[in-house]
């Protein structure tokens, strides 16, 4: 196997398959190649059992500034359009009514600082604020044994997407597909990236291929690609692995509690799952690991020759770990994931939002969770709070902490514009028309027929 191409992406999670989405439907680059190392697409932090299948819009994630949740926002209503126009038969989402939820005097006020001055009430239409009578009438769990004295106050909106990105992945990979200047390879696993005098030569497992621009989108291992080729020097990973709980069916959509601002991991929540809406899941924890992939032993020494073993990254580590919020909040993780205790210790998780649960009602998810890679910043010995994307010579690597697969289809409209400068300006990129099959099929505030609550069908 081997091959000369204008574009190859490596990488088919969300991030590669949404790039090669835009730049096969919506571009007229002349030839270009996914290749991916396992033998399915999405087949890591992409498939649906190994993410929170949250669609992030920024509405309820209160540890978004409205400056993230303004950026976030309209990747999110892309990714919403895409699934609008492609999976009218909810396939591969489903839709129902999402909250953040106060509980007691301080939460409340939180909320309510939030909604009318901090100005997410301006920004989402379809976000409102909704008392302990309406939180009931819509998540009967919610309240049902709480504390009537207890003040409530729920931010509500019926943008509640569920989405399975693993399916949505194969989506983008088979729209593309369709096109004659696209090949994919699964299977193939990149063994070496060297640049030439006109691109890059990319050796797999497989063969060869050389190509005039390159996209490495594969997750944790973005960086450690990056650093062979002498880019993100001064970066590594704080891998983090998420797990989930599962019960019964206590929701009829996503409940949030409020975060913690100076975490980058999302706060516990439930919703239901996105192709059982009987199944309710809570999470997800984050744990530290020294792996690049859940369960996988043998990404520790990709991980080590990510980290360095320097004392840049020792000391970055230490600083981090040091916080007085973070270190509890991470040894308290730990232990989520021990057999019995775990359940007991995440118990008052699932209280918060459910006050009746109860010890039996709760299993840990066997197999689920994946490793969201957070970047470490060794110049300012910092956690850098968002996506990270290094730019080189004809070369994008990007590494995808939350909420990357939110923000998909905003990336890969983002990149598609360098790679075009990358190609000497020889193509052209229909962004019109990439809107007109994404964003724009996302329903405003004024076509909603109601703005109160979306119940799941039998169907999800």
């Amino acid at each position: 196997m081997s091959g000369k191409y204008d574009l190859v992406i490596v990488g088919g999670g969300i991030s590669g398959a949404s790039l090669l989405y835009t730049t096969a439907k919506f571009t007229d680059i002349d030839s270009i190649a996914l290749i991916e190392k396992e033998s399915e697409i999405a087949a890591i932090n992409s498939h649906h059992t190994n993410n929170s299948q949250t669609l992030h819009f920024g509405d309820i994630e209160t540890n978004y500034t409205l400056e993230k949740a303004e950026e976030v926002k309209e990747g999110a209503e892309l990714l919403a359009g895409y699934l609008e126009n492609y999976d009218p038969d909810r396939e591969m989402h489903a839709k129902r009514s999402k909250m953040v939820l106060g509980v007691g005097e301080e939460e409340v006020d939180k909320l309510e600082q939030r909604y009318e001055d901090e100005g997410f009430g301006d920004l989402y239409p379809k976000l409102r604020p909704i008392d302990r009578e309406e939180i009931g009438e819509i998540e009967p769990k919610v309240v049902e044994g709480r504390a009537p004295s207890k003040d409530m106050l729920a931010l509500q909106t019926p943008d509640g997407y569920v989405v399975d990105y693993g399916e949505t992945t194969k989506s983008f990979v088979e729209e593309a597909e369709e096109e004659a200047a696209v090949d994919v390879f699964t299977g193939t696993e990149v063994t070496d990236i060297t640049p030439t005098l006109d691109g890059y030569t990319i050796e797999t497992d497989a063969g060869r291929f050389d190509c005039d621009a390159t996209v490495v989108a594969a997750g944790s291992h973005s960086l450690q690609i990056a650093k062979d080729l002498g880019y993100g020097q001064d970066k590594v990973l704080l891998p983090i692995a998420g797990s989930f709980f599962l019960a019964d069916d206590f929701l009829n959509g996503k409940v949030y509690t409020l975060q913690m601002k100076k975490l980058p991991f999302a706060a516990v929540h439930g919703d239901a799952d996105v192709h059982d809406g009987s199944i309710t899941r809570f999470g997800p924890t984050a744990k530290l690991v020294p792996t690049l992939e859940r369960g996988r032993i043998s990404t520790v020494e990709d991980f080590l020759d990510v980290f360095g073993l320097n004392a840049a990254a020792f000391l970055s580590y230490a600083n981090i770990l040091s916080d007085r919020i973070l270190l509890p909040y991470v040894l308290r993780n730990l232990v989520y994931d021990l057999p019995e205790i775990g359940r007991k210790q995440f118990l008052p998780h699932v209280q918060k939002v459910v006050p009746s649960a109860e010890l039996e009602d709760i299993e840990r998810a066997k197999g689920y969770g994946g490793v969201r890679p957070q970047i470490v910043d060794t110049k300012n010995k910092s956690l850098d709070m968002g996506e990270a994307k290094i730019v080189g010579d004809d070369v994008i690597f990007n590494i995808t902490p939350s909420p990357g697969a939110s923000t998909c289809l905003k990336n890969a409209m983002r990149d598609t514009h360098t790679l075009l400068e990358f190609l000497d300006g020889e193509y052209e990129f229909d962004e019109e028309a990439f809107r007109s099959e994404t964003i724009d099929n996302f329903p405003r505030a004024d076509e909603s027929d109601d703005p109160k609550v979306v119940t799941p069908s039998a169907d999800d």
